[in-house]
């Protein structure tokens, strides 16, 4: 048999073609219009149009392969899966300005618990992704027309000139991404410059690739590798010499992680009322650390302690506690319990909720409360559960009764989004804006504020506030890029990627009773925050693998790395590929944030080694304790 031409296979069948167009189309669509994809010259038109091809030539190519009386099903179950990926996608970037990973699929028990914050980004226009679909369904069901009438099974060599196609369409895309973005494959931490260039498909299949990649890495590490990193990363400076060192020594320890607490609204208002007026009066008596930035990626809350914990990065891809939770860590809790502390955690939800309940015991906490330790109900519940307002007092009492000195960890829950809030818990009003979102966020931020007052009351009541250190902490932000139009309104100035960096920034606020307050400017992230903890209490753990520094040495370096590869200075902020001036907030030459560069991806690389290969179980010190 001869080769057939191209001409012949679209008379064959159309129903392929039409598939592939209504495809190729919403792909499109969403791409501009839900996942923000910003044109900028005659190349990115292109591999915007070049992107879906590949994908879904071949899945097609492939299905006509088939039995032709099994074709139409696997047509369907192709489509079916194809939208339902691309509106999973879609949801997920609405909220977070992200895309789906594999490892965010293992986060099953998480997304049973979403409730309302699904119901609330799904739109009734949504129906038009599925509407292709539904099309193709009427004209199968319809029965023999002009585009079910011709159905045949085709050989591969019968297909080769749209595969001949496909490898052109190929190289055409990666030689233009690359263009684009010059070892665009080696920054899988950066999904949007991913998605951007090689489309949301092709993502997919290298996001599974990455992922069978880092099963094996846990099987081909070794105490080498180990050795190497943690010659490189060198031991932390001693700064016992200090007169900070120590001055927490034998207190208590409460920290509070503050759910999407970001720093824009300290010391601001809104509708002319203080946002936080419990937390801006704190500040003068505590240690505040205005430029505090979080560096959390997919797993959000879980990401956070993990960086405060370990003084690790998260994973660019899913979360620690998920995917790593039997890895070896040498955390806080650990060896807070090696100096005489009881550690425990408190959260008024679902152990299991980030895989908590497994987690935890790696990282060495004693006790974990959940929700069976608190009494919920209707009347003091919220969103995704107990109100803080309530989870404060029901806490001071679980506190009250731990052997001192002990580290608790307080984690803060109606400040999550989509902030909902009853009416009678309104200490202010909502703002007035197109976005529903950010109008819902400063009154669940004022309760809040208005819980953290209550703890301190209650601390005080219980004799339990002079003989503690008690430590606030935005843990990520809550207001995404999304609304980005809206927060320039409030703010009264353009979101640009300056900006947006900047508002990465949540605070930390060190409460010593008895001490002097203090405003401390240096830059400064939540990796910091182990090494940092541990010379206020006088603990020497100089010897330990991490990756931070304590914020009180004045030898340290003035930098702090983000997940996704950007990085703040104290003259600079580099950003989606771009420099830009501390002190201007405008695009400067890129050569003034190189120095820079290596070191960021080398830290990365270091932290991310250490995970995927669980590389602690090979340090000595930790079996040595």
């Amino acid at each position: 048999m001869g080769e057939i031409k191209v001409k012949d296979i679209y008379k064959g069948q159309q129903i392929f073609v039409l598939v592939f167009l209504l495809l190729w189309g919403k792909t499109i669509l969403v791409s501009i219009t839900e996942f923000q994809t910003s044109i900028q010259n005659l190349n990115q038109w292109i591999i915007l149009i070049l992107n879906p091809w590949c994908f879904l030539i071949v899945f097609l190519c492939l299905i006509s392969m088939r039995n032709p009386i099994k074709q139409h099903f696997y047509l369907l179950l192709f489509m079916g899966t194809v939208s339902c990926i691309l509106y999973a996608n879609i949801l997920y970037y609405r909220v977070f300005t992200d895309f789906i990973t594999i490892p965010l699929f293992m986060l099953g028990g998480n997304l049973s618990k979403l409730g309302s914050s699904i119901f609330s980004i799904i739109h009734l226009y949504d129906l038009v992704y599925f509407s292709d679909l539904i099309l193709i369904i009427y004209l199968l069901q319809k029965g023999k027309t002009t585009f079910t009438d011709n159905w045949k099974k085709f050989k591969f060599t019968e297909l080769s000139p749209l595969f001949t196609v496909v490898l052109i369409v190929l190289i055409v895309n990666l030689g233009l991404a690359n263009i684009e973005r010059p070892q665009l494959l080696s920054r899988s931490f950066d999904r949007e410059l991913l998605v951007k260039n090689v489309g949301i498909y092709n993502y997919h299949l290298y996001d599974a690739y990455l992922h069978t990649n880092a099963r094996a890495h846990r099987v081909l590490a070794s105490e080498e590798e180990f050795s190497r990193i943690n010659d490189s990363i060198g031991e932390k400076n001693d700064l016992s010499q200090l007169d900070s060192y120590g001055i927490a020594k034998g207190r208590n320890v409460i920290l509070i992680a503050a759910e999407s607490l970001q720093n824009f609204v300290i010391n601001n208002t809104v509708n002319g009322e203080e946002i936080t007026p419990f937390l801006n009066g704190l500040i003068s008596d505590s240690i505040y650390f205005e430029e505090f930035y979080h560096q959390t990626a997919q797993g959000k809350s879980s990401d956070a302690e993990f960086l405060m914990n370990n003084s690790l990065f998260p994973l660019s891809r899913g979360a620690v506690f998920f995917s790593h939770a039997s890895n070896k860590y040498h955390a806080l809790p650990e060896i807070m319990n090696n100096h005489g502390y009881f550690t425990s955690s408190l959260h008024g939800n679902n152990g299991s909720f980030w895989n908590r309940n497994l987690m935890y015991r790696q990282l060495g906490y004693n006790r974990f409360y959940t929700q069976d330790d608190y009494r919920i109900d209707r009347e003091n519940s919220v969103g995704w559960g107990l109100k803080d307002i309530k989870f404060m007092e029901q806490s001071v009492g679980h506190l009250s009764h731990m052997p001192q000195p002990f580290y608790a960890n307080l984690i803060t829950l109606t400040n999550h989004y989509p902030f909902d809030l009853d009416e009678e818990d309104m200490y202010i009003g909502r703002y007035n804006s197109k976005s529903n979102t950010l109008n819902k966020y400063f009154p669940t931020v004022r309760y809040m504020d208005e819980s953290l007052k209550v703890l301190f009351e209650n601390l005080k009541e219980k004799d339990l506030y002079e003989n503690s250190m008690i430590i606030i902490y935005g843990d990520h932000n809550g207001i995404s890029a999304n609304h980005n139009r809206d927060m320039s309104t409030y703010l009264e100035k353009e979101i640009t990627p300056f900006v947006e960096t900047e508002l990465q920034q949540v605070p930390l606020i060190i409460h010593i009773p008895g001490m002097e307050g203090k405003v401390i400017s240096t830059v400064s992230g939540q990796i910091d925050f182990r090494p940092t903890l541990l010379h206020l209490l006088g603990i020497d753990e100089q010897k330990q693998t991490i990756l931070g520094n304590n914020l009180f040495s004045r030898e340290r370096e003035d930098l702090v790395i983000l997940r996704d590869g950007s990085f703040i200075t104290d003259d600079v902020v580099y950003t989606n590929e771009h420099c830009y001036s501390k002190k201007t907030g405008i695009q400067t030459d890129n050569s003034l944030c190189l120095p820079y560069k290596e070191n960021v991806k080398k830290q990365l690389s270091y932290s991310d080694r250490i995970i995927y290969g669980d590389l602690l179980r090979f340090d000595k010190n930790l079996h040595e304790n």
